[in-house]
């Protein structure tokens, strides 16, 4: 396994961490994703660390804590072997401080993940969502008290626009306080946005992406094909509403160029797309989740090789698309942009 420094941090984080959105299956939306139970979590966690990867993601949102319970029963007596990332910042009580990341809500979130994980400290501690409301000093000054405590030990984002975490950046670094070492964001071959305005942030400001629903919100598992419907087993039947919104003909572009480089290479559709996305500028982590072990397996099988330049190449072109302006603009630009990021 890879590993790969997070960020401004001293933290090496293996390429390929395990997300945990599927343990407990506590409502509908997260049935969709997966149920697994304490027994078949243990055997997908201890079925990482053989493989190297020692990075479990939850949130404490994850099944209403349900995930965050399971998984610490899965790593009981396993702690000084694994990273546990975790978030807060949307709502786990009811009344109007139930939410956000205020410092009434995070010191609370914060320790009942504690409570719930049966550890002392959460090495990645993410912000799930950018809060509009509380001043962004209160959030970083209630952050790095977390982590002068000993409670966290790393704090990132999630989900942030470039000018909520520039501006969190520069706060952090006006007071001295912990600044954000990573950013989870959603990028894969079928959304690939993350490129236009927060690689090039991460990148100057050595801002690590930890990357979530690699595979485009289950469109690229290499069982959805032109022509034909949904396989019976999709979370796609319950969950395409709230992910983003991906035109079929574009979906089938990419398909095919995915079709065509995994029979050149022998590997997988998943596998193919999850490799890209380890090629990628700023990406030090890509979450993988699966529903049992056959699924996890193979997208162990992502990482410890790399696409060829050709291959890359063919799958940039089928997957790329006219950016939002400013971002079509500069793209008329080439020699005033960082041609690694888009």
């Amino acid at each position: 396994m890879e590993y790969r420094q997070f960020g401004s941090s001293g933290l090496l984080v293996p390429v390929l961490s395990f997300g945990t959105g599927t343990f407990g299956g506590g409502n509908e939306f997260f049935k969709a994703w997966g149920s697994s139970d304490v027994a078949e979590a243990t055997r997908l966690v201890d079925i990482c660390l053989d493989a190297g990867v020692n990075l479990f993601d939850t949130a404490d949102i994850y099944s209403k804590g349900i995930s965050e319970e399971i998984l610490g029963q899965a790593i009981a007596g396993k702690r000084n072997r694994v990273l546990i990332s975790s978030k807060a910042t949307f709502r786990m009580e009811d009344g109007p401080n139930g939410i956000g990341s205020s410092r009434h809500h995070l010191v609370r979130a914060c320790e009942a993940s504690l409570r719930r994980l049966g550890v002392e400290t959460i090495d990645i501690y993410h912000m799930h969502g950018f809060d509009t409301v509380t001043p962004i000093e209160e959030t970083l000054r209630t952050l790095d008290t977390l982590v002068e405590s000993g409670k966290v030990r790393y704090i990132a984002c999630s989900n942030f626009s470039g000018w909520a975490l520039m501006q969190s950046l520069m706060t952090s670094q006006r007071y001295g306080w912990a600044r954000y070492a990573g950013h989870q964001v959603y990028y894969s071959l079928v959304g690939r946005e993350y490129e236009w305005e927060l690689m090039p942030l991460g990148s100057q400001h050595q801002v690590a992406a930890m990357v979530w629903s690699p595979l485009g919100w289950g469109r690229l598992t290499g069982k959805l094909r032109r022509g034909q419907p949904l396989p019976a087993l999709s979370r796609l039947h319950q969950t395409a509403d709230y992910g983003p919104p991906v035109s079929d003909e574009y979906l089938y572009k990419v398909v095919d160029a995915l079709d065509e480089v995994a029979a050149e290479t022998g590997k997988t559709v998943p596998q193919v797309a999850l490799n890209w996305l380890l090629q990628r500028p700023t990406v030090a982590n890509v979450i993988i989740g699966a529903r049992n072990e056959q699924q996890l397996r193979d997208n162990l099988g992502a990482a410890g090789w790399a696409l060829s330049a050709e291959h890359l190449g063919k799958l940039d072109l089928a997957s790329d698309v006219t950016p939002i302006y400013p971002y079509w603009h500069q793209r008329g630009q080439p020699a005033r942009k960082p041609v690694e990021t888009y």
